[in-house]
């Protein structure tokens, strides 16, 4: 297992700043690719999952599961960085799009959300069909991590995984829901709301019946908890979006994880509340905290030279899921 110094996050000393360690990232790799297939995998409810496969052809290598955050995809920085990562370190890796976040629209009015571990739980069932014998692990990035760490916790010693790392989650989406709707100026809810509006918007005609609520309305929509009350709560069945967010948090089911999972986190982040800094009495035994002071939300930029950043993320996630394999090896042995 890593050592507490390898879990330890520095800085750049260039980006010590959270909203620059939170907004940059995206910035410095403007054209870099992730070489995958795609697939379109067909769900119980008539309706499909489009995966990303960066793959080396090795049908015994570890495969990793990713999930990106809030409207994000194969492009987003962390995602491409990631499964590039993941595949030079001899892991293979497919990425998961959420629904509706795939290139093509879904076709049930349902989404995808916080809490949604439906589809996860699903894909892994899948995947364990397929390949019985092989190490399975999963990633999980902001929203993406609340719905893997959710799932961890429901599943308890059932989990599919025999890994998985967190990544910036939103475990109290409540208090951190209200932080966004403040945070530098209300960018990071322009930002959001801006995505989430284009997206619902390609898939009215599926969410018109269901909702009563015409396009009009949505596009004017300019608060994010006003988009979970309105839209996101009543298409997935809650009350609104405070019974939403009680039920989606995966805090309270940090402690039933039993599956060996690091959790990284970063106690500036600007995009989400203090209260959703987990805790040594919030998790289980088989959970690892790496909490630093800096790294904003999904940053984690390090390095002394601007012009050559280091993406601690994707040294230290393959580097965790390798010694977990190799702790399964010795355990063979």
């Amino acid at each position: 297992m890593l050592k507490p110094s390898e879990l330890s996050f520095q800085p750049a000393w260039w980006m010590r700043n959270r909203h620059l360690q939170t907004i940059l990232p995206r910035m410095f790799r403007p054209t870099l690719k992730a070489d995958v297939r795609y697939e379109h995998l067909e769900t119980p409810d008539d309706d499909f999952l489009e995966l990303a496969w960066a793959n080396q052809g090795d049908q015994q290598a570890p495969l990793v599961v990713v999930l990106h955050g809030l409207e994000g995809n194969i492009n987003s920085f962390y995602a491409k960085g990631l499964l590039r990562a993941l595949t030079a370190a001899g892991l293979d890796a497919v990425l998961m799009h959420f629904r509706n976040c795939s290139r093509q629209v879904n076709r049930q009015p349902r989404a995808y959300h916080s809490g949604e571990t439906s589809d996860l739980a699903f894909l892994l069932d899948t995947l364990k069909q397929r390949f019985v014998d092989r190490p399975l692990y999963a990633v999980g990035f902001s929203l993406g991590g609340n719905v893997l760490a959710k799932y961890l916790g429901e599943q308890g010693n059932n989990s599919l995984l025999d890994g998985a790392a967190v990544i910036s989650a939103p475990y109290h989406l409540s208090s951190s829901c209200q932080v966004i709707r403040k945070s530098c100026f209300k960018l990071y809810q322009k930002y959001l709301l801006d995505r989430m509006k284009r997206s619902f918007a390609r898939k009215f005609d599926q969410i018109e019946h269901a909702l009563q609520i015409g396009r009009d309305e949505i596009q004017q929509i300019r608060d994010l908890w006003q988009f979970d009350e309105r839209i996101t709560a009543p298409l997935h069945g809650f009350k609104g979006a405070e019974d939403y967010y009680a039920k989606a948090s995966a805090q309270p089911y940090l402690k039933q994880i039993a599956t060996p999972t690091l959790l990284i986190h970063a106690a500036d982040d600007p995009m989400l509340s203090s209260r959703a800094v987990p805790t040594a009495d919030q998790i289980s035994d088989q959970v690892t905290l790496a909490v630093s002071q800096r790294g904003g939300h999904v940053g984690f930029i390090s390095g002394r030279n601007p012009f050559k950043p280091v993406f601690w993320l994707e040294q230290i996630v393959p580097a965790y899921l390798h010694s977990l394999l190799n702790h399964r090896v010795s355990k063979k042995l």
